[in-house]
């Protein structure tokens, strides 16, 4: 069976485009969807931190087109999409909590909830009080949510899911791994992707 892993930071614009296809693009293929939570800003301190530096030296024309990029990515996918408040925001608890979500089946709805959140409805989603309501709204227990990601276990996975996209050569989110080896970064290389596959 393919499987594809989906190394995601709900911090990232371009992952929020990811998430909204790449579960439709599992079932499309009959691929096995991995959720990979990981911290976009551990990976750009270890191996890209070229993202700091353009963004304490833009270069307009470039910053112009890439938030035209985005607009033109919503309008194509249909979905809502705003330039958030609080940028970048602190996704660590947010992302600790993807992985309780995973061990209650209820990653999908809960990443979703988490992007819709920041990306559509401008919610700090760092502020424990935000999280409590993405929690409740998914149906999960709001109490028990915040013990476990204080929790020295869902901690470390956390990390692990951070240094193994570095040691297997990642570099940003949203990141891709079909059958294990083959990466593909970015929300526009589902179609790349979807080549490789049809190869097979």
């Amino acid at each position: 069976m393919t499987t594809i892993e989906f190394f995601y930071d709900v911090s990232s614009p371009w992952t929020y485009f990811a998430y909204d296809r790449i579960e439709d693009f599992c079932a499309r293929n009959k691929a096995e969807l991995v959720w990979k939570p990981f911290l976009v800003g551990g990976v750009f301190n270890k191996v890209n931190p070229s993202v700091y530096q353009r963004r304490e030296n833009p270069v307009p024309p470039k910053d112009n087109y890439y938030r035209k990029d985005m607009m033109d990515w919503a309008r194509y996918q249909d979905i809502a999409m705003i330039k958030p408040s609080v940028f970048p925001v602190n996704s660590v608890k947010a992302l600790r909590g993807a992985f309780v979500a995973i061990e209650e089946g209820t990653v999908s709805e809960y990443s979703g909830a988490c992007f819709k959140a920041y990306w559509v409805d401008d919610k700090d989603i760092s502020q424990e009080d935000v999280l409590r309501d993405i929690v409740t709204s998914v149906g999960m227990d709001a109490d028990a949510f915040f013990a476990k990601i204080g929790d020295d276990t869902i901690k470390r996975k956390l990390f692990e899911t951070t240094d193994d996209l570095i040691a297997r050569g990642g570099f940003g989110s949203p990141t891709f791994f079909l059958d294990r080896d083959d990466m593909y970064f970015g929300n526009d290389r589902l179609e790349v992707m979807q080549a490789a596959i049809d190869r097979k």
